[in-house]
């Protein structure tokens, strides 16, 4: 007798929760897009200018690294991205194409080392868990510097002057809590010298006029922004928890934060850029060092959309004006 598993919960395409606790994450979405969620395997020769390679530094904790290919000759320290991805805190891997395509395109423009953590995900494993992970990589970075591990690659290259962390979506909001946690620790002889929230997914209990106004986007829709938060908060917690919503009444005084510089980028079409805005302002009350990319006429975590890349013009324009943006404040900072 087959024994027929019972579904308790689905998102769309994504992922389905069964009665007995696993998820399934196949994509069950267009075929035509499925190559975007394919793993791409390391490859420690330099293909279109980038080399990667994964690195596993305990059961717990494992990271991918891109490394742009330099002159020989050239003895110049390059500052390193540490990434956290996105994906409502349920869904994505650090080793998807859509990740690949947008990073390497980075640290090629940036000139600079990106190093992506594979986060735990939910429902499995609820927040604060990637959070967890995320400074525990950036510990470990400090641990490089301080000589007490040892990685060819940043050993060989990194400036630990220069470390900044980068998110996309739920990313963003890892991208805060990791800062904040830094802000409380000794970090040398590492320096965490900026963070960068792209798309975050800081939102509210109530919905905001630009979630019930925006349209949807193959990236973002109001189902995967409610099912994925009821999987990955805290049990008996709202999206007004801190993680959520850092500018709301329930989050820690973001002027008591000990926060490096800021960029924040925000797509105009995106369907929760009105809380991204709230959290833009609540950082300049606070008097925190933050700074605006806006996208004009994009959609959130549109640079991840590969098909609409290569298709769209407008895309395409936006998607190099954000990596030139953030390149800019790499090299600022």
């Amino acid at each position: 007798m087959v024994c027929q598993k019972v579904l308790v919960d689905e998102v769309s395409g994504w992922l389905r929760v069964f009665a007995d606790g696993s998820v399934d994450r196949t994509w069950t979405g267009p075929t035509q897009v499925q190559f975007m969620t394919e793993p791409v395997a390391p490859h420690d020769e330099f293909i279109d200018g980038v080399a990667t390679r994964d690195v596993c530094v305990n059961e717990n904790l494992r990271l991918r690294i891109y490394l742009p290919e330099t002159n020989p000759d050239d003895s110049l320290k390059l500052p390193v991205i540490l990434h956290l991805h996105g994906g409502g805190f349920c869904i994505s891997q650090a080793d998807w194409y859509m990740y690949y395509q947008m990073y390497t395109k980075l640290v090629r423009s940036a000139k600079a080392i990106c190093i992506s953590v594979y986060l735990r995900l939910a429902p499995e494993h609820r927040l604060p868990a990637p959070i967890i992970d995320g400074f525990y990589a950036l510990l470990w970075l400090r641990s490089v510097a301080q000589g007490e591990s040892y990685e060819q690659w940043l050993v060989s290259h990194a400036d630990f002057n220069r470390v900044f962390l980068i998110g996309d979506s739920s990313g963003g909001n890892l991208v805060h809590e990791v800062a904040a946690r830094a802000g409380k620790v000794d970090l040398s002889p590492l320096r965490l010298a900026g963070g960068i929230p792209i798309h975050p997914g800081f939102v509210r209990s109530v919905r905001s006029r630009s979630e019930l106004e925006q349209p949807e986007s193959p990236m973002l829709t109001l189902d995967m922004v409610d099912k994925f938060l009821s999987l990955a908060l805290p049990l008996g917690s709202t999206k007004d928890h801190p993680i959520t919503c850092p500018m709301g009444s329930r989050a820690p005084s973001l002027d008591t934060l000990k926060l490096p510089p800021f960029l924040l980028c925000i797509a105009e079409m995106d369907m929760i850029v009105d809380t991204e805005m709230e959290y833009y302002d609540a950082m300049k009350r606070a008097k925190k060092d933050v700074e605006l990319l806006i996208s004009p006429g994009m959609s959130h975590s549109f640079y991840l959309n590969k098909i609409a890349v290569d298709m769209d013009p407008q895309t395409a324009e936006q998607t190099e004006a954000l990596i030139s943006g953030i390149k800019n404040f790499v090299s600022n900072h």
